[in-house]
């Protein structure tokens, strides 16, 4: 009896993760289809119709998850968030020694700025200028993704030595720079190449405010 017991138990914890790792990979598949037609047909062209029909789930399936556009599209920007932050971490972990340095950390945030996930965030904070009701969705995008750059610049650069208040100042000036040329470069994919000066320039201006560890401290005095 008690055998039998334990049966049970064990087959209903199995059917439990099993259950669990299945609605996993269904939310995952109607997340990154999400993105997909956020990126492909912009804010207007997302449906729950088409996303369930990219996912390759029903869509009583798509219902029962995200019952309606907007629990859809919340969802999906929590994952873009988090997805973009530990694409990040995780590239800049990989980088050979020599590029592990503020330099090679602007030309992974340039790449994940001109990646599929930042588009569709992008999509998102034009459509809510407009869009009464994505608008308090996405007011505060910008400083949450703010945020995250911040957090992740202080986790790879633990031992930079300028002063607190400008850090975060300048991060913003960069990541509105990085918007401007991200919208030109979607439009244009730098064909004269003027994106890629600019970072150029950027990246100059970088290593003198954080030198490469080991290195001395290349600023002026005064600043």
């Amino acid at each position: 009896m008690a055998v039998s017991s334990r049966r049970r138990h064990r087959h209903g914890s199995e059917s439990r993760r099993t259950q669990q790792e299945r609605r996993s990979r269904t939310r995952a598949r109607l997340l990154e289809a999400t993105t997909e037609c956020l990126v492909d047909l912009g804010w207007s062209g997302t449906s729950t119709t088409e996303v369930a029909r990219r996912a390759g789930v029903s869509r009583g399936a798509q219902q029962h998850h995200y019952p309606t556009k907007m629990v859809l599209v919340a969802a999906a920007l929590e994952h873009l968030l988090e997805a973009q932050r530990l694409a990040y971490e995780t590239a800049f972990a990989v980088l050979p020694p020599e590029r592990r340095n503020v330099s090679g950390a602007l030309d992974l945030l340039w790449e994940v700025f001109r990646g599929r996930p930042a588009k569709a965030l992008m999509e998102l904070a034009v459509a809510a200028r407009t869009d009464d009701e994505l608008r308090p969705l996405c007011l505060d995008l910008n400083e949450r993704i703010l945020q995250v750059i911040l957090e992740t610049f202080e986790r790879l650069f633990p031992e930079n030595t300028l002063p607190a208040d400008f850090v975060p100042t300048t991060l913003r000036a960069l990541f509105a720079m990085f918007v401007g040329l991200s919208i030109q470069n979607a439009l244009d994919d730098d064909a004269d190449g003027h994106q890629a000066a600019v970072l150029r320039q950027v990246k100059d201006v970088a290593r003198l405010m954080v030198p490469e560890p080991g290195k001395p401290d290349a600023r002026p005095a005064e600043h």
